[in-house]
């Protein structure tokens, strides 16, 4: 369970402060952060819970959420992006996942776990999936615009279902001991207001492109097939300047603005 009178006195000074909001139990924590931003919650509001009964992913795909398990939050941001700086804030949000599981599975002098970040929104371990991020963005009653971001990690689990699209893990089984998500939440949040602050930087593109390039397995040179509405097969370019993936196919290049990855099996 989550201390939350020492979550508070950690987050003092931060854009969290005093916004932390936690639940028990939840049917999503994005649909909580997305009907309390649509009643005007502040910038900096936090949702958390425990347990989720509908954990929601990109496309509607579920994510499973046991009871202490996992972390399971949601931040509501209402701070003015560039143009282009919604479509970066799912890499951005996985950028400071992968910053704070690398903080907090550490062992001096040994590094962190390295996260392989799968465009748009996949923390893999390997082939594993052990994360999933998923930013919607609206307006409230008032017509102010809004973007809540959604992230689940793996943290505790020991089991997974066998029929998942990507096998599964955990940072425990990652690390092969316990990692407190107390202090993943905390490495989190502080990673994820400095890649917010960031973004609202004009020149935030290009800086977060070249990071999430350097994150990637998966942005250059690896064999993929795109599913979704821009459904194709072939090899990762890398990103535009809207951190679109390019995917050069048998009949040209294609930007893909939204859809999920896989690798795709070579055949002979």
């Amino acid at each position: 369970m989550f201390d939350l009178a020492a979550l508070e006195t950690e987050l003092a000074g931060t854009l969290f402060a005093g916004k932390l909001h936690f639940s028990r139990v939840t049917g999503s924590t994005n649909s909580d952060a997305v009907a309390a931003a649509r009643l005007g919650a502040p910038h900096g509001s936090v949702y958390l819970s425990d347990e989720q009964l509908a954990g929601r992913g990109r496309g509607d795909h579920g994510w499973i959420s046991a009871a202490g398990e996992g972390l399971y939050v949601s931040v509501l941001l209402r701070q003015q992006f560039p143009a282009a700086g919604l479509s970066f804030l799912p890499l951005a949000a996985g950028l400071a996942a992968a910053d704070a599981i690398r903080a907090v599975s550490s062992l001096d002098p040994a590094p962190g776990l390295e996260i392989d970040l799968r465009w748009p929104n996949d923390l893999l371990i390997g082939p594993r999936k052990t994360g999933g991020i998923l930013v919607e963005a609206g307006n409230d009653s008032e017509s102010l615009p809004y973007a809540v971001v959604g992230i689940g990690i793996n943290v505790h689990q020991r089991a997974f279902p066998p029929d998942l699209a990507t096998p599964a893990t955990s940072l425990d089984l990652g690390t092969n001991r316990h990692i407190a998500r107390q202090n993943l939440l905390l490495a989190l949040l502080k990673s994820l207001q400095q890649e917010a602050l960031a973004l609202a930087n004009h020149d935030a593109a290009k800086e977060i492109t070249a990071r999430v390039e350097r994150a990637s397995t998966w942005i250059r040179g690896r064999r993929v097939e795109v599913h979704g509405p821009q459904a194709c097969s072939g090899v990762t370019a890398g990103l535009d300047e809207n951190g679109f993936l390019r995917v050069a196919t048998a009949e040209g290049l294609v930007t893909v603005q939204t859809g999920g990855l896989r690798a795709k099996e070579t055949s002979y």
